[in-house]
Order: structure tokens, then sequence, then C-alpha cells
């Protein structure tokens, strides 16, 4: 068992994988980095759906029987995942009922392609809540502004919901402010408060990743010393922003009503730079009541040669500040950087829905003429 990794869960930070397929239940290796590597939730995304869709032949009898039965590719889809998803929710049912519902989460995402539809994603959210059918299921809706209302739709039914696709701190505030109301209004419903929880997924690397491709543009001596710094400043200042609001007098008034927290995922933590430390976005984000969702191969650097120091976030706002304020004082758009990463993150969904879409309809193909 890897002692960087038990620091780190004994530092108050949720170790979540960032994948799972079918072979990954099937094999038991879900279960082993359950037991062995502190793994206590899992997210996915159209991407690692189509990935584990295009491989192997775990998903064989279901697609041959969904194909028998006349299913369109839409329903094969549906039934595809939410399998999955619900078998991992019951894997980590005891993970669920050890940490009184605050971990054993396994995240479904809306169609990428319904991201600027607040009905669709509503709608779906509904559905995808209702065929999963389990409590620690939780529910992916990305943080655009037409995802706003469908947050507080979702949470007002008792929906638990991971918000997504969360890069700019103004548009993190909207999130907060939508599960707020999202709790007022549920509580008005009469729902108990207690049985909803959420997250709220704040990307990381893709930050860097940007600002970086901007600083070597520039190229001087004073852009070269800001690279790869704007990502954990950016994260840390929303780690500012979630404490003051949870700390806040509506916030009070929620959690009297047994309201749990929305707490901060840093999610995209596998480096993207190869010249970058593999652990960065570990190590540098260490604070408790978060949640870090790795790739494997972060979460197998982490056991293998991560150092874990202890609370890396708390305090280091004004610091952070400045980070992005020499940023901007190079002529770098905050707002633009933002904007552009939103942007570029519901598209690369989008495509890779479009590649799972066409791996699943060759499959169905190939099953009704076997």
């Amino acid at each position: 068992m890897s002692e960087a990794l038990k620091t780190l869960a004994d530092a108050g930070v949720s170790i979540w994988l960032d994948d799972l397929s079918r072979e990954r239940l099937d094999s038991g290796n879900l279960a082993k980095l359950i037991k062995d590597k502190h793994v206590v939730g899992v997210t996915t995304n159209p991407t690692i759906f189509a990935s584990a869709l295009s491989k192997g032949e775990a998903y064989d009898q279901q697609v041959k029987q969904l194909a028998a039965d006349g299913k369109t590719t839409a329903e094969a889809i549906r039934e595809i995942t939410t399998t999955d998803v619900r078998n991992a929710c019951d894997l980590f049912t005891d993970t669920y009922q050890a940490t009184n519902g605050v971990d054993g989460r396994v995240s479904i995402e809306v169609e990428p392609g319904l991201a600027m539809d607040t009905d669709g994603t509503i709608n779906q959210a509904k559905e995808l809540w209702s065929t999963v059918d389990r409590p620690n299921v939780l529910i992916k809706i990305p943080a655009t502004k037409p995802g706003l209302p469908a947050i507080t739709a979702a949470t007002a039914e008792g929906i638990s919901v991971n918000v997504t696709l969360i890069f700019g701190l103004e548009r993190y505030q909207g999130v907060i402010d939508a599960y707020f109301e999202g709790l007022e209004q549920a509580a008005a419903n009469g729902i108990d408060l207690s049985t909803i929880r959420s997250v709220a997924s704040f990307f990381v690397s893709r930050v860097d990743v940007e600002y970086d491709k901007r600083l070597d543009k520039i190229g001087t001596d004073e852009a070269k010393a800001l690279k790869d710094k704007a990502a954990i400043a950016n994260a840390r200042l929303a780690y500012a922003l979630y404490q003051k609001a949870f700390s806040s007098d509506r916030w009070k008034a929620l959690e009297a009503k047994g309201a749990n927290v929305q707490r901060p995922l840093w999610a995209s933590t596998g480096v993207k730079d190869p010249e970058l430390p593999d652990t960065l976005y570990v190590a540098e984000l260490v604070v408790a009541d978060t949640v870090n969702t790795m790739p494997e191969k972060t979460l197998e650097a982490v056991a293998d040669h991560g150092e874990i120091d202890g609370d890396k976030v708390t305090g280091t706002a004004d610091q952070a500040q400045q980070v992005l304020d020499a940023l901007t004082a190079l002529d770098i758009s905050y707002d633009d950087v933002i904007q552009v990463l939103e942007d570029e993150g519901v598209k690369k969904f989008d495509v890779s829905w479009g590649e799972l879409e066409q791996t699943v309809e060759a499959a169905l193909k190939a099953a009704q003429s076997a």
C-alpha cells in the first residue's frame, strides 16, 4: 500500500480514479485499486467511454444482445454506459456507507451535445439518475452558462450533481450560487437536503497549457518565469472562493437544514508537459475536503514517488492572485483564456461522443451480420 497515497488521503483529499471500463470491473482491477491504492470514487466522461468501447472484447456479449433487441445506437450507448456506472456504484457501496455518502461516488455525464441546452440537460440528468438508480451516482453537468440553471433544477429535484468543465473563478461562483439556489428550492419542495451531494470539478492542467502557449509567444524572461504557474494559482484562488462561500450566512442557513458542502474537485490533474513533475497537480493542491480525480498513470506516479507535504493551499490566495496579476500585466486576458478552454472542453467531449457513437454503431452492425 502506497505511503504517499495514504498521506494524501489522511490530509483530507479523496482519491478518485478518472477512468472506468467493463474490463476494469470484470478483471477485479478497480476492486484492487480500492483495496490497495485508496481509491474511493470514479469519474467518467465521453472520452473515457469512447476509449473503453474501442478496446478489447469486454462489451461483445452486451452488444450482441442489444443488436438482437433492435436497439438504436443512442439506446445502446445509454445501456452500456449506465451498466458500467451502476456496477461501479455497487462496487463502491461499502465506501459509500463507511463515509456516510461523502465518497464511493461514480459520475456519469449528460451528452456533450446538450451543453448549450438547459432543458435538454435537465431532462437527461433526470433520466440518467433514474436509469442508474443508485444513491451514490453523480450526474455530470457542464458549467456552461446554460448549464447553470440545469444544475439548480437537478439539485432542486434531489439529484446529486458533479459540475464539470469549470475553468474560471467567475463561473465557479456561478456554480456555487446555482447549487445554493437548488438546495433552497429542494428544501421548499420538502426534500431532505442531507441526501444531496455535489462536487465542483475545477480543471487544472489545461489552464497551464493555454497560458504557456501564450507565454511562449511573448518569449521574454519575465514570461518564461511565469510558465507552469497559472493553473495552480487559479485552483488555489478557487479554493479561497469555496472557503468564503461556504462560511457565508446563506450557506449557514442551508447547513442548518442538513445541506452538505459542494466539495472542490481537482480535475485534469495529469500533467500535459512531460518536462513537469508528473505529480505536480496532486502534490501542490493538497488541502482538506477536496477530491483529486487522477488518470491511472498519475495515480501510479503518486504511489511510486509522490511527495505529499501537507496543506499547500490554505492561506495562498494573495500569492496566487499575484501570479494572475503578473500574467494580466503581460496583456494575457484571463477571461479570454477561460473562454477558449471552455469552448475547447465542450468541443473535445462532443468529438469523443461522436467517436463513441461510431464505435457502437459499427459494433451493432457487426453483431447483426454475424
